[in-house]
């Protein structure tokens, strides 16, 4: 898929035998939407460029619309594969085939708020009616198990150092013992030799850099936002669910307002950001209103986090004895929310209400999308027809702010990690991100490049772009190179085009090679391609490629069905499906040309290979989309150069303070704050067979992430099968309500060590993961024959 979305509803191997097709209700029909192909795993093509739909899909909505003569269709679940089917990306001809399926149909399609992007191509491709709905509730990660008790120890340390330095040893050796067990150490980058084996000596020194180190990243772990359970069409979060969903939402500063941990933190006279400063940076002041154990500014944020969670429950339950900063009506932000925000989440019911009216013939209002977690609090309450942006306006001016930023943090980075600066970069640009953000990741690259978009005066649209010279970047230019989504080419073509001018003058710059490498790689490259035989304007062409993507007409990467399969043996053949997926030239007259020898010059050079995330409402272990895009991407560099390039993972939550990671950190992150953390676990519990399939999908996503990026450490692959699998609890609720999610992970895991992912595994475990899928197919096998439920 094309699709960015926050969670796959790609129909899975854990997907049941689907019900009859004759589920007919009195007037109503319900049915599973046929496969797109032959093959009997129907993932495997759901995104096929050229193949035809087959007979069984037409005949489907053909009985649909002239022997049931329904008046009106809703497709449920995000996304069905209808707007997905080959033919024009808008403006759809009597030959393209959703416009053949559908028909003039009316069409309403229920749609996650912060998802523009494929909701715009339902619009464009099959005359939809977006349903919009909340997301998944929001919460703080937290600290469990091991990592609450390395803070504890951590602490513990602290207070021994002005009040007992002889309980110092004992401590730091079983800081350094749960360290090594719980494999931390590989998460802030320290071999275990440097914690085992070091000289008692130097050890003092050593665990104060250390420790302090551990603490920001306990810090970071536990004000990590991640989901708590998933949305119920229709029901507004009740609880704590709510509390934190607003404390999520309201964190966020908007027109007049703070943010509420920002006016907090004013109020309470502390002279730091919560949203932008280091957490594990040392306290610069003490506060009367905070204990007088907070030693850095991430203590500090635990309870302005905490005190916001108050205050919100105060404002949601009236008869909390709890009482609130000051009076609402006198705080901005508290004032926003009790008569903005907590209305607007209380309508959610609009859902299904607006549904009905569009059944019933009546307008469904409409209304902003985005990510209401990303300061986008406009785009509730849910439950409408909503719109995305003007592509002229796109990058936007705060768009800009973001990614110049963003752009220099990844320069400095690589500068202190390599010693020289970057030259070539390749980034994935999708289509809902931008629509979301307004274009942060354009506007990176062309930061990158040395390049500002010049806007016109009232409109604020995009009508020229500046070249900045080197006197202003004081740094070097970076050879940008972007392998776009299919939606990204369908709805952005500006956007293509304004890129594709700002690389041809930057080409033309007489600047010296070391400040300007996309000049210097242009003319070395024309000279190549006229020594094999092109001639000068077609040599020129091809050097000035700098914009991929799949064949017009087609989506996604083409990882998914190989990974699905298990239909691969290597890096090359992975390597492969993601060359000849992605090796169409973009250009400014809107040209798409095939050039696999082109794209393989580009992923030669590469460096960096990078990809952003906006929001923290779904995470990279969520869809296939960003294994496909950036694992694909980094296997491809791998087979063509032997070695992986640098892989970073932009995350642009806050777009106050965009932050860069190594991939393999990221990767760390979602597991040790979500993948494995019992919130989340228990959260996805409440949702039986669609929470078993979130469990099973990450599991899913994360092999895949490490088939094509190697960045998955054994630890979590172990880690995975004991919260999962192994857990008497977890695996009695996987097996009861989705047996084949079950089944589907342990043979996932044992894929994994076959294929040598997972090496450090005993026997006995893969005995044991044996057996448990032995076992769940039986349970699938006995049921074959029973209704589904």
């Amino acid at each position: 898929s094309d699709a960015e979305r926050p969670t796959s509803h790609t129909p899975h191997p854990t997907s049941p035998h689907p019900p009859s097709p004759d589920s007919k209700l009195g007037n109503i029909f319900i049915g599973i939407q046929p496969a797109r192909g032959y093959d009997l795993d129907p993932s495997l093509n759901y995104h096929a460029p050229d193949l035809e739909p087959t007979h069984e899909y037409l005949a489907f909505y053909h009985w649909l619309r002239s022997h049931f003569k329904a008046q009106a269709i809703a497709h449920i679940g995000k996304h069905g594969n209808l707007e997905w089917l080959p033919g024009k990306g808008v403006a759809l001809s009597k030959t393209c085939y959703p416009e053949v399926a559908l028909g003039a149909l009316p069409h309403l399609y229920p749609f996650i708020v912060n998802d523009p992007g494929e909701g715009a191509q339902a619009k464009r491709r099959a005359q939809a009616v977006i349903l919009d709905h909340l997301t998944p509730p929001m919460t703080r990660a937290e600290l469990y198990g091991a990592l609450q008790q390395l803070e504890g120890l951590i602490d513990e340390y602290y207070e021994a150092q002005s009040l007992d330095p002889t309980r110092l040893k004992v401590i730091s050796d079983r800081i350094t013992t749960l360290v090594l067990q719980e494999n931390l150490h590989q998460d802030l980058g320290l071999q275990s030799d440097n914690l085992s084996a070091i000289d008692h000596l130097q050890l003092n020194s050593f665990l104060s850099e250390f420790i302090t180190r551990a603490d920001g990243y306990l810090c970071e772990l536990k004000e990590a936002q991640i989901r708590d359970g998933l949305h119920i069409f229709g029901q507004c979060p009740q609880g704590r669910q709510l509390r934190d969903l607003i404390v999520a939402i309201a964190r966020h500063p908007g027109k007049g307002r703070l943010g509420l941990t920002r006016a907090i933190a004013q109020h309470w006279q502390l002279n730091f950001d919560p949203l932008t400063a280091n957490p594990a940076a040392p306290l610069p002041t003490p506060s009367p209103h905070l204990p007088t154990t907070c030693r850095t500014i991430g203590d500090a944020i635990e309870h302005l986090e905490h005190h916001a969670a108050t205050l919100v429950e105060s404002l949601i339950t009236p008869s909390s004895p709890l009482p609130p900063l000051i009076p609402p009506s006198r705080h901005p932000d508290l004032h926003w929310i009790t008569t903005h925000l907590i209305p607007a989440l209380q309508q959610t019911h609009q859902e299904i209400t607006h549904f009905l009216n569009g059944l019933d013939g009546r307008y469904v209002p409409s209304g902003a999308s985005g990510a209401p977690t990303r300061g986008r609090p406009e785009v509730l309450p849910t439950g409408r027809n909503f719109y995305s942006v003007d592509i002229r306006a796109i990058p936007t001016e705060s768009a800009w702010d973001v990614g110049r930023k963003a752009a220099e943090a990844l320069v400095e980075q690589y500068t202190q990690e390599h010693g020289e600066y970057p030259k070539t970069l390749a980034l994935s640009i999708w289509g809902t991100s931008t629509m979301r953000t307004g274009g942060d990741d354009l506007a990176e690259a062309l930061a990158l490049l040395g390049v500002r978009p010049v806007w016109d005066g009232s409109a604020r649209r995009v009508v020229d772009f500046e070249v900045l010279p080197l006197s202003v970047l004081g740094r070097p230019r970076v050879d940008v190179t972007l392998r776009i989504s299919g939606f990204f080419r369908d709805a952005f073509p500006n956007l293509i085009d304004l890129f594709d001018q700002a690389v041809k003058a930057i080409a033309a710059l007489d600047e010296p090679a070391n400040q300007n490498p996309l000049a210097a790689q242009v003319q070395q490259e024309i000279q190549t391609w006229q020594t094999a035989g092109l001639t000068q304007e077609q040599a020129e062409r091809r050097s000035h490629y700098r914009v991929f993507g799949s064949k017009p007409g087609a989506y996604g990467a083409g990882l998914q069905g190989l990974i699905e399969s298990q239909n691969w043996t290597d890096d090359q053949d992975l390597a492969r499906a993601y060359i000849n997926w992605s090796s169409y030239a973009y250009t400014g007259q809107g040209e798409a040309r095939t050039d696999p020898e082109a794209f393989k010059q580009r992923l030669k050079q590469l460096q960096v290979v990078l990809h952003n995330q906006d929001n923290r409402e779904h995470d990279l272990l969520d869809s296939d989309d960003y294994y496909q895009f950036q694992g694909g991407l980094t296997a491809a560099v791998r087979s063509l150069t032997g070695a992986n390039p640098t892989t970073y993972f932009g995350d642009h939550s806050l777009p106050e303070n965009p932050k860069l990671r190594k991939l393999q950190q990221e990767i760390a992150k979602v597991y040790r704050s979500r993948v494995v953390n019992p919130k989340w676990i228990a959260g996805v519990m409440r949702h039986g067979y669609k929470g078993a399939f979130e469990m099973a999908a990450t599991v899913d996503y994360l092999f895949a992430y490490d088939a094509t990026s190697h960045c998955v450490e054994d630890h979590m692959y172990q880690g995975i099968a004991q919260a999962y699998l192994f857990d008497p609890q977890v695996q009695q609720f996987v097996q009861q309500k989705n047996p084949w999610a079950l089944r589907d992970m342990a043979e996932r895991l044992l894929e994994a060590n076959q294929r040598g992912l997972w090496q450090n595994v005993s026997e006995k475990m893969l005995d044991e993961l044996r057996a448990i899928a032995l076992q769940a197919e039986a349970v699938i096998e006995s049921n074959t024959d029973q209704p589904f439920r």
